[in-house]
């Protein structure tokens, strides 16, 4: 990022006038602090380009955090100082000409990147990741997506990196205001204001790090909010603060201090390897490491790591870093929408390409902006010139929404016909057969064939992200972050059998299917399910960190499955997850053997148990794929052998084999039929994205279903 704000669009901070601001030290530029915010930003970018042996470059985020709030602080401090006062009209004024201008260009640029490039599916995600980048909300709509397991299942947002920017302008609507009343009743109470100054940024950094100590360990959500970055932002306050006492530091004490710094910034980036548990302890390291760098930098003088900060070529690329901030992201995305998975060096190309329009922004927009002369002390055509910028960022991301083609006509994805260029409205069938079209031998059937056209699609692709159980009972399905059942109940009260459906999000995909199966047959259906989390009694991982919503979840679904409303038959499916403390190359042969475990437990307890072998799992988003390749749909289609080895699928066949009391039934050859997956088969879109059915196509596995089901239960009722 750069100055994360000021720190980012302030490439030159200038020599103050004499003065004795209230850290009683004169600030002048700090070289050391540029080399440092090139070093984060190379940080940022050579870990989102995926460089082996950096997983921890996003801490560069945490530098910037920090610096931010080192230098931003001082600026005010001597504000203070020299006029006695703290004017908000001139700092926003201030930082709207130095922040606003490139930021709206960049969003600009972004939307166009994802008009002309980016999949027409993901239009109206980007254009609200726009309107909340230009109104600085966009780490709000990162958390609350990070917790949704539909947006945690789509492509990165072009937009995304916007979010730390976004945490900083929060701090600042805070921070001068709490200075503006501290730095009052210093004046009332006729006392220095760094002891209160202090105490001001205790009290918001103290209980934002609790906060953070507190859920970032199993809340995603924890990343990206404003109430658990604040103390990062402080602790460089702080050092701002306390600049006086620190430069007495004696040169042999702070120069190792300086470098053990610069170093614990290094190290974190190279042995972290995952954002759990951000910005928690796991964060430590590279921000108290950067506000020892800042406060025992001066003390060192020449000895510590400004022999190394004050490089030239460190020097260039920390003036560049706001733009290098914003324009690497967009680019790299655009780049792998066009051109797929991007290896490391083709990413790497990208982030070097990234520095020619970071370089004409600096030149030709961040600073003629912000050293205009017709804007110098007038701050009122300073903040009309944000609020433009502002303002035609959002109306581009409205555009964009409105140039959507899925939001314009109808929205429900079971209805909508995606029509092939010119194709006719009439040749469109009413109902198209879906898996019915496959017959009784779908191995041999043509119409499972992939082929490059068919004449119509249902539902159309740009909109069958919405075509999914979970989304039409919203509230039974249950999400990331609760534990509480939310059953759903279907059909006849008193049946004679009644069957639980439990499991992840595979098992909610199958509820059109198994509804239809219930009503069929006369049985009573009960539906337990919930996002990324399979019935098991083991704990998974979700992000690298515990999930503990799931591991309560299924306690209570299971108390609830062996009490006196157990069912008959249990029917279960799921995706395959990591299993807490068991290595990578171990998941699969763990998750067979907790799947046995917990599938005997229930056979034990009385319920007999039916797994629906997982579907087939892609590695690229279907929708997106045929939305795009309209004349070529066969691109689209992956190998069978590959795609059913992926998922849950593989380890639900070892663990079922030879149980007692437990039946695997295998669909998959009415979805994935030929030697390659088609993506439409009897006019119907199978997958919603990359892994899930659409309700659709599941809505036509119903029949095959019920005739795969009765006999199992039959024979596990006996």
């Amino acid at each position: 990022m750069a100055t994360v704000t000021d720190i980012w669009a302030q490439a030159r901070v200038g020599t103050p006038k004499p003065s004795r601001p209230a850290s009683g030290v004169r600030r002048p530029f700090r070289v050391d602090i540029e080399g440092m915010r090139g070093i984060a930003v190379l940080l940022v970018l050579l870990g989102h380009a995926g460089v082996p042996h950096l997983p921890g470059g996003f801490i560069g985020v945490d530098v910037f955090f920090v610096i931010s709030g080192f230098l931003i602080t001082g600026l005010l401090l001597e504000e203070l100082d020299q006029g006695g006062r703290l004017s908000l009209r001139d700092f926003y004024a201030r930082r709207a000409k130095r922040l606003l201008p490139a930021a709206a260009t960049v969003l600009v640029a972004t939307l166009l990147l994802a008009y002309f490039i980016l999949p027409r599916t993901r239009w109206s995600a980007t254009a609200w990741d726009i309107v909340a980048s230009a109104c600085y909300a966009m780490n709000w709509r990162m958390a609350a997506q990070s917790v949704d397991y539909v947006a945690v299942n789509a492509a990165p947002s072009i937009a995304q990196h916007f979010w730390s920017l976004a945490v900083e302008e929060q701090f600042y609507l805070v921070w001068p205001l709490l200075l503006i009343v501290l730095g009052g009743l210093a004046r009332r109470w006729g006392r220095g204001g760094a002891g209160l100054y202090l105490f001001g940024l205790a009290l918001i950094a103290v209980p934002s790090f609790a906060w953070a100590l507190r859920i970032s360990p199993t809340d995603p959500s924890a990343y990206y909010v404003t109430t658990t970055r604040m103390w990062e932002l402080a602790l460089g306050g702080a050092v701002a603060v306390a600049a006086t006492w620190l430069s007495r530091t004696p040169r042999p004490v702070a120069t190792p201090l300086a470098w053990i710094g610069l170093a614990a910034v290094g190290i974190s980036a190279v042995l972290i390897d995952t954002e759990a548990g951000f910005p928690g302890l796991s964060a430590l390291g590279p921000t108290l490491g950067t506000a020892a760098m800042i406060a025992f930098g001066p003390a060192a003088g020449r000895t510590g790591p400004a022999l190394l900060l004050s490089r030239r070529p460190l020097r260039d690329i920390g003036a560049l870093s706001y733009s290098l901030y914003l324009w690497h992201w967009p680019l790299l995305i655009a780049a792998q929408a066009q051109l797929g998975d991007l290896s490391v060096g083709t990413a790497l190309v990208v982030v070097g390409a990234s520095a020619i329009p970071a370089a004409l922004t600096y030149h030709f927009i961040e600073n003629p902006v912000r050293r205009s002369q017709k804007l110098a002390g007038q701050p009122f055509a300073a903040l009309r010139v944000g609020a433009f910028c502002t303002a035609a960022a959002a109306l581009a991301g409205l555009a964009l929404y409105l140039a959507t083609p899925s939001t314009a006509g109808s929205t429900t994805p079971s209805v909508i016909m995606g029509q092939v260029p010119g194709a006719s409205a009439a040749a469109a069938p009413a109902r198209p057969p879906g898996a019915a079209a496959l017959g009784s031998s779908p191995r041999t059937s043509q119409a499972g064939v992939p082929v490059d056209r068919v004449d119509s699609i249902t539902p159309d692709p740009l909109t069958a992200f919405r075509d999914a159980p979970l989304l039409q009972h919203q509230n039974c399905h249950v999400e990331l972050v609760s534990a509480t059942p939310k059953p759903c109940v279907y059909g006849k009260q008193d049946a004679p059998t009644t069957i639980a459906l439990v499991g992840d999000s595979h098992a909610d995909h199958w509820v059109p299917a198994v509804r239809e199966a219930a009503e069929a047959n006369g049985w009573r259906l009960v539906v337990h399910t919930k996002s990324g989390c399979p019935f098991l009694t083991a704990e998974i991982r979700l992000d690298g960190r515990p999930y503990s919503s799931c591991t309560q979840w299924n306690r209570a679904v299971r108390a609830a499955l062996v009490g006196p409303d157990r069912p008959d038959i249990l029917i279960t499916t799921h995706s395959e997850y990591p299993i807490m403390g068991v290595p990578a190359q171990d998941v699969r042969s763990a998750m067979a053997r907790e799947l046995r475990k917990t599938w005997s437990g229930m056979v034990a307890d009385g319920v007999p148990v039916v797994v629906l072998r997982d579907t087939p799992l892609h590695l690229k988003n279907i929708p997106e794929c045929v939305s795009e390749n309209l004349k070529h749909l066969t691109k689209c289609a992956m190998p069978r052998a590959n795609a059913l080895l992926l998922g849950g699928g593989p380890a639900q066949e070892e663990a079922a084999a030879d149980l007692d009391g437990v039946r695997l039934i295998d669909l998959n050859d009415w979805i994935c039929p030929a030697d390659r997956c088609a993506p439409v088969i009897g006019g119907v879109l199978v997958w919603r994205d990359a892994n899930h059915l659409t309700a659709t196509y599941a809505a036509t596995l119903a029949p095959r279903l019920s005739a795969a089901l009765k006999p199992a239960i039959e024979d596990l009722r006996r």
